[in-house]
């Protein structure tokens, strides 16, 4: 072959080949989403969540470090959660908070839950620890009781709720949220000192515990999860929970689980669970 026809063969094999690699990248960008895109879009405006708040103001739950009451830290936390999800678009949002004695208020809260016609329920609360492990200090001239050998949040869902795959993907999509800001799990319910509250890990990333019998969770009609934001007997923690920053935090978490959930909960898994 002579030089020049050397050459005009190795431009045309350029050519070709440049083509190709232009055709093939056309197509990638077809069909594959552009990096950090989602693949599904959460419809906020019609995807509805209640937010639960836990115990009454009757039977205040916790006792935090300070004398403070669960309820009202549950209370601030939903309200947060609450603007912070409205403001995202998601208008049906419902903020739930009932009166009453625990039990009536528990029967008050699921079967209001129930009739709301949403399609998730989040129950806030705050943690604390059986009385074996309490300590004792002074705060504002009063005597207190307190616990710092434990901190963290915890995520526990209900393996007899009709919705138990759908519950189990949420509360793992708020695990990872929670972790991805930095925030910590407790792991504590796993050891054997913590006798009848011992709890079985289902997701040792993130925090996921399994709890059957919690009312609120397996009385519900539609996917539940319940969120221990923290250990307000804590006092280190308690003043984080208080604090605009950890309930920022937390509720921008709970944005993003619940963007990612609507996105994707028309999956195969949720459908056969339906199903049956």
């Amino acid at each position: 072959m002579s030089g020049s026809k050397a050459i005009a063969c190795a431009i045309a094999a350029a050519a070709v080949l440049a083509l190709g690699i232009l055709n093939f990248a056309q197509g990638q960008a077809q069909t594959a989403p552009a990096a950090g895109a989602k693949v599904a879009k959460c419809d906020r405006a019609k995807f509805g969540l209640l937010l639960d708040v836990g115990h009454t103001p009757e039977e205040p739950g916790a006792v935090s470090a300070r004398g403070a009451n669960e309820y009202d830290f549950n209370l601030r936390l939903a309200q947060r959660i609450e603007k912070t999800l409205v403001d995202a678009g998601f208008r049906r949002t419902v903020l739930q908070a009932t009166g009453g004695p625990a039990i009536t208020g528990l029967v008050h809260r699921v079967a209001a839950a129930n009739k709301a016609n949403v399609d998730l329920f989040l129950s806030i609360h705050h943690d604390s620890v059986p009385d074996r492990f309490l300590e004792t200090w002074e705060y504002d001239g009063k005597e207190m009781h307190y616990c710092d050998r434990f901190k963290g949040h915890s995520i526990f869902v209900s393996f007899e709720n009709g919705h138990r795959n759908a519950s189990l993907r949420f509360a793992r999509l708020l695990g990872k949220q929670l972790k991805d800001r930095g925030l910590q799990y407790t792991p504590h319910y796993t050891e054997a000192f913590m006798r009848e509250r011992r709890r079985e890990l289902l997701d040792a990333d993130v925090g996921v515990y399994r709890f059957d019998q919690l009312y609120v969770l397996r009385a519900t009609a539609m996917p539940a999860v319940l969120l221990e934001a923290g250990s307000i007997i804590n006092r280190d923690e308690e003043l984080q929970l208080a604090g605009d920053e950890r309930q920022s935090q937390i509720a921008a978490s709970v944005l993003d689980a619940v963007d990612d959930f609507c996105a994707g909960r028309a999956t195969k898994a949720d459908v056969t669970e339906r199903a049956r």
